[in-house]
């Protein structure tokens, strides 16, 4: 799954990195290492532009809610369940197949936080002698530094007890699609510590490769199958993963600090 990933590229670097035409500046998000779901999230989409007369989409840099509510939904109180669509069954879900033929998106970030039971701890638990495990928190990047280019889908929901100029009358929200973790070995991984992500979790953020963010991306391709295609993973031995500091399990923390890079897991979450 995908529950909290950090995002500290500026909108102009991200301008450049996806080739965005427009992006607004009063839209413009602080960075962000601690993304949780409900939060404003950077989105690149190709979409026509409003009140204009040339149809053509054109590549944007959006600001969204992270947690789809479909178009159909009466309330949006579910859009914080919505923060994750599997690739295996996206197209069928009600929720998310029309999103998927319509309106795909790509969320970038810096890579995801995921957490690990630690053995002792999984050990005291089978035994029944500790509640609730404490675990360790690790962050998954591209072992190159590049952009974690997230596939995912937005939607479009009216509020309909505001007037139609409220700003808040429309939200537009998102969610990561998410596929089996890689159990082949990391690119870089840990000496005490997962060698595989599937080590980490089962699941993952599906991340796109540079040559496949258009097609990703064109609006004008609506056929399930040939969409489904693009939801193969990318080739393995791309990602790294480190242990961080558990404070990144509090919300309220943010800052570089989360990304540091620990020589090991910290006391009492030990691999």
């Amino acid at each position: 799954m995908c529950g909290r990933y950090a995002a500290s590229r500026r909108p102009e670097d991200l301008a450049g990195i996806f080739e965005i035409e427009k992006w607004e500046p009063e839209e413009t998000l602080e960075p962000d290492y601690n993304v949780a779901p409900t939060k404003e999230v950077y989105a690149v989409l190709d979409r026509p532009l409003k009140d204009v007369e040339d149809p053509k989409p054109v590549r944007q840099l959006r600001k969204l809610k992270w947690g789809l509510v479909p178009s159909w939904a009466k309330t949006p109180e579910g859009g914080a369940r919505m923060i994750n669509a599997r690739a295996e069954t996206v197209h069928e879900k009600p929720s998310f197949r029309r999103a998927f033929t319509a309106r795909r998106c790509i969320l970038p970030a810096d890579g995801y936080y995921e957490w690990v039971t630690g053995k002792q701890e999984r050990d005291l638990e089978v035994e029944g002698r500790k509640k609730r495990p404490r675990k360790q928190p690790y962050f998954v990047t591209p072992a190159d530094g590049s952009v974690f280019a997230m596939a995912g889908l937005y939607e479009f929901w009216r509020d309909r007890t505001l007037p139609d100029d409220h700003p808040q009358a429309w939200w537009v929200t998102c969610s990561v699609i998410t596929t089996e973790a890689e159990t082949t070995p990391l690119a870089v991984a840990p000496a005490d510590g997962p060698h595989a992500l599937a080590d980490i979790h089962p699941r993952m953020p599906l991340m796109l490769t540079p040559d496949r963010w258009d097609d990703w991306l064109d609006p004008a391709r609506t056929d399930p199958d040939e969409l489904t295609s693009l939801l193969t993973p990318p080739p393995a031995g791309l990602m790294r993963a480190f242990p961080v500091s558990t404070a990144v399990s509090n919300v309220r923390n943010n800052g570089p600090e989360l990304l540091k890079e620990l020589e090991g897991p910290e006391e009492g979450t030990l691999f």
